[in-house]
């Protein structure tokens, strides 16, 4: 199942009113946004839920906080979470105000977060 084109755009709107550089790829069954080279966010559609979930990388500090909001459980793909990342249900970004909360996040660990290495070709 291909993601949610109306909450790809709800980000790229974000993203565009705050005049961020963005680029998108296609990863993990989804859509990324990347920043500066980095993962920012994106959307991956969860098979067991059945619905498409917000990825927000945050970093570990504020994953802690952002575990108590609505909506908010770890990044889980393997039965081993990705430490600073975490996954919105949709009760959790419905607003707009709520997404923009979370792509603030996203924005704010981004100058601190690491690039991935680049794959030689």
């Amino acid at each position: 199942m291909a993601y949610d084109e109306h909450m790809a755009d709800r980000i790229r709107r974000e993203f565009k009113d705050r005049k961020v550089d963005f680029e998108e790829k296609r990863m993990m069954g989804g859509l990324c946004f990347m920043v500066n080279d980095k993962m920012c966010c994106g959307i991956h559609y969860d098979k067991k839920k059945e619905t498409d979930l917000l990825m927000a990388r945050i970093g570990e500090e504020a994953s802690e906080q952002a575990l108590k909001q609505t909506g908010c459980h770890p990044m889980d793909f393997t039965g081993r979470p990705l430490r600073g990342f975490v996954f919105v249900t949709p009760e959790g970004f419905d607003s707009e105000s709520n997404l923009a909360s979370w792509i603030q996040l996203c924005l704010d660990f981004n100058p601190i977060a690491k690039s991935s290495k680049k794959r030689k070709k």
